[in-house]
């Protein structure tokens, strides 16, 4: 995670220095675990990690709002919250999304992963809410956050390399479709441990479908 926040004080320089209003991170920044146990026995409240404590130190010092996908204890202890925050440029944490829709897969050859049997599944749709970039919203479920006039839609994530290289590009341009919204998916990228690999590929997704990054 020390490495891993090191990482992200480097993006968060960079985007200071082009004058960005926001800086968006991917799904599970603060760390990818290689087994369920290691995933729940890692994971601090936003209170006491590390990691989120240094991202906000680096948004207030920048005056930069941050959105960033961390890990939190769930209640019991024996499951995570996989959750998306809000940093405002004053550092504080102003929103949060926990993830609704949870990525159990099981393909022939493929991957083989099961995120519900540590992660706890959210429950609420939060209504989008004003940013110096515009009106944002959390992923799910979009034409529902659309029809509440989202501007904007984060998908930030940690895909496969098989799932990523069917359903990535498209899944992100359907939505940019049938929204009329833009599209901003920050994406993990490269090996993480034995077990896991993600596709990267981040791209911004304008109303007319077409790849902006």
């Amino acid at each position: 995670m020390a490495h891993n926040l090191a990482q992200c004080r480097v993006l968060v320089q960079k985007a200071a220095a082009i004058k960005a209003k926001a800086l968006f991170l991917p799904e599970a920044s603060d760390y990818v675990a290689s087994s369920p146990i290691e995933t729940i026995s890692l994971a601090k409240s936003v209170t006491d990690s590390p990691f989120v404590l240094g991202l906000q130190d680096e948004a207030k010092k920048h005056k930069l709002a941050i959105n960033v996908g961390v890990h939190e204890p769930a209640q019991g202890g024996k499951k995570v919250k996989n959750t998306l925050l809000w940093i405002d440029a004053e550092g504080k944490i102003t929103q949060r999304y926990q993830k609704l829709h949870l990525f159990d897969v099981d393909i022939e050859g493929g991957p083989k992963l099961k995120e519900s049997d540590s992660v706890e599944r959210g429950n609420e749709i939060v209504p989008p809410f004003e940013t110096a970039v515009g009106r944002l919203r959390f992923p799910e479920p979009s034409l529902r956050l659309h029809r509440q006039h989202a501007q904007l839609l984060t998908y930030p994530s940690a895909f496969t390399v098989p799932t990523g290289r069917a359903h990535w590009s498209t899944l992100l341009r359907a939505r940019a479709i049938e929204t009329q919204c833009y599209v901003l998916a920050a994406a993990q990228s490269g090996r993480h441990n034995e077990k896991r690999v993600s596709y990267g590929h981040s791209m911004i997704v304008g109303p007319d479908v077409y790849p902006e990054i």
